[in-house]
């Protein structure tokens, strides 16, 4: 995994997870709390509220992202910068200022004045993003959306926003968000959840990850919490997130967030680096998709996905033949099989497993449904 600098804050598998509090000077933001448009209330909330709390970087928006709005011009949100800048200036605590925005042109001018770095939100949209980030030499977090500055972050399917995010390049600074949200009419809570459940494929983009999950719809369904009152279910999907490879969470609720992130580092994965001549990295991969991801990052064979990843099922209520069956196909295929009374463990490849499965299933018909189980396990 390629970490990244930015403007001196390292992020990415070698850090601990980076928070990102948000100050907002557009007052059609639907979140109050982090409204401000007096320069010196604004700095305020910022070292009380989001520095003081332990927020490593300050995202700073010029508008409302939700399409309920109207989308501002470049000429827009360029009159509304003076306010986001001279609230910088007026902070006194050190984070490292990043400047949301869809526009290159305003990404220029933020820049010139003092952001640290840019979170786009129409993930490079705008074709001359990636050059203007890279002359001034910083990190940009690019949110998966279609190529249309008016439409940012309208991807559903977990496959189209993984292509989305590889869509005119990464820089050598970009950290990958998969834009949880609300953020088109067809876009459902339930897409939402399979992009927290397949998190993990978007580390093989080789780049950190951010997630905006702060009380995000498909988190209050699950437990019929209002926007008041989803702190707790975002507190815990920030864990989920951070364990399964986010490492850096966007928030409202810095203090609260920041110790859910660090709980979920504390847990995840030990990842293997380092080395003088080579260096060696423990992927993080579950399932044959997060393989696939991986594969292809190298150039490999999709297909040999299947082979890198090991899966282990008990199987209990075993009669003696079907688990002499069992125990002899898995030999003949690779798989192992470590059988107890009435029960066995039956572990392998996808592939080796369902080769073994439709083998028992050919020899003693009453595994078929066992098969069947297996497959869509294995899927």
């Amino acid at each position: 995994m390629q970490n990244v600098d930015a403007a001196g804050l390292g992020i990415g598998d070698d850090h601990p997870p980076r928070i990102m509090g948000v100050l907002n000077v557009s007052e059609e933001s639907p979140y109050d709390p982090s409204v401000y448009d007096d320069p010196g209330e604004a700095a305020a909330y910022v070292d009380e509220e989001l520095i003081g709390e332990g927020a490593d970087i300050v995202d700073v928006g010029l508008e409302s992202a939700n399409k309920r709005f109207e989308v501002l011009s470049a000429e827009e949100e360029l009159d509304r910068l003076d306010t986001a800048v001279e609230a910088m200036e007026s902070t006194s605590g050190d984070a490292v200022f990043s400047i949301e925005t869809r526009y290159a042109e305003v990404a220029d001018a933020a820049l010139s004045r003092g952001f640290d770095m840019v979170n786009d939100i129409c993930g490079f949209a705008d074709p001359e993003m990636p050059a203007v980030c890279a002359d001034h030499d910083v990190a940009v977090a690019k949110m998966a959306s279609p190529p249309d500055l008016e439409r940012p972050g309208a991807v559903e399917e977990v496959d189209d926003i993984y292509d989305a995010l590889t869509r005119n390049g990464l820089t050598d600074k970009t950290i990958v968000d998969p834009a949880f949200g609300g953020w088109s009419e067809a876009k459902t809570l339930e897409h939402d959840r399979e992009t927290l459940r397949r998190l993990r494929e978007f580390r093989g983009l080789d780049r950190p990850i951010l997630v905006s999950i702060n009380r995000k719809n498909f988190l209050r369904e699950v437990a019929g919490r209002s926007t008041e009152e989803a702190l707790p279910v975002s507190l815990a999907a920030t864990s989920i997130a951070v364990e399964r490879g986010a490492h850096v969470v966007r928030t409202h609720d810095v203090a609260e967030t920041r110790d859910a992130a660090l709980v979920g580092a504390e847990f995840a994965r030990d990842r293997l680096r380092g080395g003088d001549d080579v260096t060696v990295e423990e992927l993080d991969v579950t399932a044959v998709g997060e393989a696939r991801r991986h594969v292809e990052r190298l150039g490999g064979d999709a297909d040999a996905a299947a082979d890198c990843v090991t899966r282990v099922f008990e199987l209990d209520g075993l009669a003696e033949p079907t688990a002499t069956a069992l125990a002899s196909a898995a030999a003949e295929r690779g798989a192992t099989v470590v059988r107890g009374r009435g029960s066995a463990l039956l572990a392998g490849t996808p592939t080796e497993i369902a080769g073994v499965a439709a083998a028992v299933a050919e020899r003693e018909p009453t595994f078929r449904p066992t098969e069947r189980l297996l497959r869509e396990a294995l899927t």
